[in-house]
């Protein structure tokens, strides 16, 4: 009879699981294993095959579309190591992503990740990854947990350089905060890294793997909060820096110099916030570090956060603000030029009245000059009255208008651009597996957060020779002449490439090879749009995918040459 836990399966929101692991945590001969020890270990993703370790229990022989539970549809394999494996799967039920640890019910490590698994789903602290459900049946042991799509590693973020001074403090102060609640409750991660550590899309940081990450290795700890303060300071060091507190390089970061020993992350980069480098190695004297100021070490998750709590608040950087240049009026009128401007409530002084003509040659160039101003007035009215005579004969002609000069001088009219409407759509394949037909629909609801993803590739950017291209035929409901495809696109960088076709029908009847294209582009940013090279038009849409960018792990699936689709929208 299949034994379940109690921990609740409404829980929303999802996260993945660690990157595929090259190496397995080696613990110490007296099974206490330490920050430095497991630090040899790098979680870098290398591909769903991995070495298992000697003597231990095989992993189960399990498959992408395998169900569990009757529920629960495996995905994409992200770590298989010493005889358990994780996958991103399907909860079928609600209808979201979960991530799925499995290892045989004989494991020698399967009590023990149960439990850890039941004690962490009963801690229901938001700031943690949840676990949804812990299950042992058909002699499998699996845990399901969330899944966070719109949740970004510390890995990742750290890839592009070290955090600003407000994001280290907050990570900081948030992981802390949130392993000394765990630790009241008796809780320990003991596996805190680079890779346990998410934020989210909304700023918050979240941690995953309580308990359960060291239970798969078989990591133990006889002082399980220095283990875990030790861990935040560690991370904290690598934010300030981008440098990993330890001679071994991991977690994409390189290792300090060999023979120097662990320097304050002030010495390592210049600019570093000295309150937070300090807090680090507070940390961080628990592995032989000198605390700064001669403060007293941080050996708990609660002594970490009073530290945090006694230093100057660090507020978030102010946001760039660039004044728009003020409107300038430029007066030309006369006598105005170079005159100094007036002031509100002074009274100006009256400009001298010019000297007057003097001489009989003066009296005759003022004559000559005001009867030429007379004609030149009696000139102008005349003008103006022909003119209104005339506006008044052209008033009649109620449909002359000046749209209507312009078009018949164009002898065409412009014809209004409108959004088309997407009756359904469904997922193309022209050869191998389908990439992720469930999620079809978030390219066109409206909510730019979803989106249809492919899967990840080891080359690129051409998706061949691995699949000549990936996509999805929209049905716009009836014939419509398309004149652009504006598309949405989760991940920038090296390069994406999108043609889209006219094709027969949401099962299209022909290769690509007997559609007619529309148009092509390619981008290296976060949208894309595809113009007609010619009028075409048709019901059903395809939009082909032939090339994505190289992007970073993202809680989702570990880094390589992958895209996503937020919204698609047609305009005929």
């Amino acid at each position: 009879m299949a034994e379940r836990s109690t921990a609740a399966v409404d829980v929303a929101d999802n996260s993945g699981d660690e990157p595929l692991t090259a190496q397995a945590d080696q613990s110490t001969a007296d099974g206490v294993a330490t920050n430095r020890e497991r630090d040899t270990d790098i979680d870098e993703a290398q591909g769903s095959g991995g070495t298992e370790g000697p003597g231990k229990a095989s992993p189960p022989e399990l498959h992408s579309g395998h169900k569990l539970a009757r529920r629960y549809r495996l995905e994409e394999c992200v770590t298989r190591l010493d005889g358990f494996s994780s996958w991103r799967a399907v909860d079928e039920k609600l209808r979201r992503a979960v991530g799925v640890h499995i290892l045989p019910a004989d494991h020698s490590r399967a009590r023990s990740v149960l439990a850890a698994a039941r004690s962490s789903a009963l801690l229901g602290d938001p700031r943690f990854v949840q676990v949804l459900d812990a299950v042992e049946e058909n002699d499998l042991v699996y845990v399901v947990h969330e899944w966070l799509p719109d949740a970004t590693e510390l890995t990742a973020l750290l890839a592009s350089g070290p955090l600003e001074p407000h994001d280290a403090y907050q990570m900081a102060s948030q992981i802390a905060s949130a392993m000394a609640a765990a630790h009241r409750e008796g809780l320990a991660h003991l596996r805190l890294n680079p890779n346990a550590v998410l934020r989210t899309s909304t700023g918050q940081w979240r941690i995953r793997g309580l308990a359960v990450n060291a239970a798969l290795r078989g990591i133990t700890s006889e002082t399980p909060q220095r283990t875990d303060t030790e861990a935040i300071g560690a991370l904290l060091y690598a934010g300030l820096t981008q440098r990993w507190p330890y001679e071994n390089d991991a977690y994409g970061l390189s290792g300090l110099p060999k023979d120097i020993g662990l320097i304050p992350p002030d010495q390592v980069r210049a600019g570093v916030h000295r309150g937070l480098s300090e807090l680090s190695m507070r940390a961080l004297a628990n592995d032989g570090a000198t605390a700064s100021r001669h403060e007293s070490a941080c050996t708990t998750p609660e002594e970490l956060v009073k530290a945090i709590g006694e230093m100057p608040r660090i507020r978030p950087p102010e946001p760039a603000f660039t004044a728009p240049p003020e409107y300038q009026r430029t007066t030309y009128q006369q006598g105005t030029y170079g005159r100094t401007a007036p002031h509100p409530g002074a009274t100006q002084p009256l400009p001298p009245p010019p000297p007057p003509l003097q001489s009989r040659t003066g009296k005759a160039l003022k004559w000559a000059v005001s009867a030429l101003l007379i004609a030149a007035l009696g000139l102008g009215s005349w003008q103006l009255a022909d003119a209104l005579m005339d506006q008044s004969n052209k008033s009649d002609d109620t449909n002359q208008t000046q749209t209507t000069d312009d078009n018949d001088k164009n002898g065409d009219k412009t014809k209004p651009v409108k959004t088309l409407s997407i009756a359904g759509a469904q997922e193309y394949v022209a050869s191998g597996d389908a990439q992720a037909p469930e999620d079809v629909k978030l390219t066109y609801d409206g909510d730019s957060s979803t989106y249809w993803r492919t899967k990840r590739y080891n080359e690129g950017p051409t998706l061949a020779p691995y699949k000549p291209g990936v996509g999805i035929v929209y049905d716009l409901g009836s014939s419509q002449e398309i004149s652009t495809a504006s598309i949405g696109l989760r991940y920038p960088g090296d390069h994406t490439t999108v043609k889209v076709y006219a094709t027969d029908s949401l099962s299209p009847s022909t290769g690509i090879d007997g559609m007619k294209e529309i148009g092509t582009a390619t981008t290296s940013g976060n949208s894309l749009t595809v113009k007609a090279s010619k009028s075409v038009k048709t019901q059903y849409v395809l939009l082909w995918i032939t090339a994505v960018p190289n992007a970073p792990s993202d809680g989702y699936s570990s880094a390589g040459y992958k895209q996503a689709v937020t919204d698609v929208t047609f305009k005929g």
